[in-house]
């Protein structure tokens, strides 16, 4: 298990350099006392390992900018990827505080020649727009929800796709949470496109922390949600990270279908294949004591595969005991 003993560690993703596995998270001191106000205090750390178990933290990945920027309140949860010339890419969810004191969320990106050291590109490449993506105000959420940015390359090799954290312009209130999405040919300039899922009275208010992967020949679609953030008809049902079938790494998905894979103990659920054997992994971050209270720090690899026509970890007793 990745923690820090100072820190509250939660959304986290992951890079591979073909050596090393690094580890890019959210942390924030507990010296804040209250766990809810991390978010606005957040920072990305980076950790690397050599076996995703023991982990050696090294220096930040990034931190919030000074005002006036769209990231001067928050650095958020991102994913990293190499573009063919070598140069690594990682894309963070940057929030700034609107006048009434909620938050706006874009998407912005910096560059690294080595994992190590980033320069931030400036200003946002993506943001929420009409006629598909909910705007702050519409009033109808607590923010502007489009973050968690899902960047992978076109299966057919047509530049890259960025899943998104968005709300749809229209539907249920509670059931808006659509996959957001978007397209590029070279990493740097952006195109908004159509959801690639639709709102739904039984979905879910948000889909946070995206990310498909093809396991095992097999498309999957991996979101979290908590309870209070599910339409009514989903209380209840225990999800934290839920899956969702797939026909390819583009959907379309249809969010009715999701399943739980982890209760809300564990949350922001992400798959990584072990390099020395081919394996996929879950990891997750502990989200909640037997009290509910937050708890913070990243799991150890747990093994995933299909039983039937969905994806199951095979630790059960173990993640109970967490």
């Amino acid at each position: 298990m990745f923690d820090l003993p100072g820190s509250w560690v939660w959304d986290y993703w992951f890079a591979d350099d073909g050596d090393r596995y690094h580890l890019f998270f959210l942390y924030a001191s507990r010296a804040l006392r209250d766990p809810d106000a991390r978010h606005y205090r957040a920072s990305i750390g980076h950790a690397v390992s050599t076996d995703l178990v023991n982990w050696t933290q090294v220096e930040d990945a990034l931190v919030r900018s000074d005002a006036p920027a769209f990231d001067d309140l928050a650095t958020w949860t991102g994913s990293v990827v190499r573009h063919p010339d070598g140069t690594w890419f990682l894309f963070y969810t940057g929030s700034t505080a609107a006048p009434d004191g909620k938050n706006i969320q874009r998407i912005g990106y910096a560059t690294s020649s080595d994992l190590h050291v980033w320069t931030k590109a400036g200003g946002p490449v993506l943001e929420a727009a009409g006629p598909w993506y909910e705007k702050l105000a519409s009033g109808d959420w607590h923010d502007e929800a489009f973050r968690d940015p899902w960047v992978f390359p076109d299966p057919a090799g047509h530049g890259w796709h960025m899943l998104i954290t968005a709300r749809a312009a229209e539907g249920p209130v509670d059931g808006r949470g659509v996959v957001g999405h978007a397209w590029s040919a070279d990493l740097r300039t952006w195109e908004l496109r159509e959801p690639l899922s639709a709102p739904s009275p039984d979905g879910f208010g948000q889909l946070e922390v995206l990310q498909a992967e093809i396991v095992d020949g097999r498309p999957v679609l991996l979101f979290s949600c908590l309870d209070e953030h599910a339409t009514p008809s989903r209380h209840g049902s225990g999800g934290g990270t839920w899956a969702v079938p797939a026909e390819s790494l583009l959907g379309p998905f249809d969010v009715d279908a999701a399943y739980p894979l982890t209760d809300e103990r564990l949350y922001v659920g992400r798959l990584l294949r072990r390099r020395s054997d081919g394996q996929w992994l879950l990891f997750a971050f502990r989200n909640a004591d037997e009290d509910g209270a937050f708890v913070g720090g990243i799991t150890d690899p747990m093994p995933v595969d299909w039983e039937g026509e969905r994806l199951v970890r095979r630790d059960a007793e173990r993640v109970a005991a967490l």
